[in-house]
């Protein structure tokens, strides 16, 4: 069995951004050469986050409003996590509920993805450098 390993990095200049990768990740399961195997991408932050979803603008406007309900940054006085210095307790709540990793399928040597799928990267911490780990295994 072949594995490949890839850091990817961010420094997104604003708190929150929803990234598409999934162009970076298609080249580093090209240069891997494997063509059948599993492929997992995860957040190495734990105020980030990596998730699968449609690329459609309405759907990342809905998902900021939906998470900034869940758990809006402000007030800072709203999180025991803000009592160390801290501003992003709500950074750490979002990134829960976005999920840490995705795994997908590698089937002939592509990404075995439904229709309108794609791999985003998650910020809700930004303003400073961030990895993504991408590591392929297979044949």
């Amino acid at each position: 069995m072949k594995n490949f390993r890839r850091e990817l990095w961010f420094d997104v200049p604003t708190r929150r951004a929803f990234i598409n990768i999934t162009s970076q990740i298609n080249k580093c399961l090209s240069e891997s050469r494997i063509t059948e195997g599993l492929l997992l991408v995860n957040a190495m932050h734990i105020t980030a986050s990596v998730f699968i979803n449609d690329d459609e603008s309405g759907l990342h406007q809905d998902y900021e409003k939906w998470l900034e309900e869940l758990a809006p940054h402000e007030p800072l006085s709203k999180y025991m996590h803000n009592r160390t210095g801290e501003d992003n307790g709500d950074a750490h709540l979002k990134r829960q509920v976005m999920g840490r990793e995705v795994v997908v399928a590698v089937t002939d040597g592509k990404l075995d993805f439904g229709p309108w799928e794609q791999i985003f990267y998650g910020e809700f911490d930004g303003r400073r450098k961030k990895r993504v780990l991408v590591k392929i295994i297979g044949e």
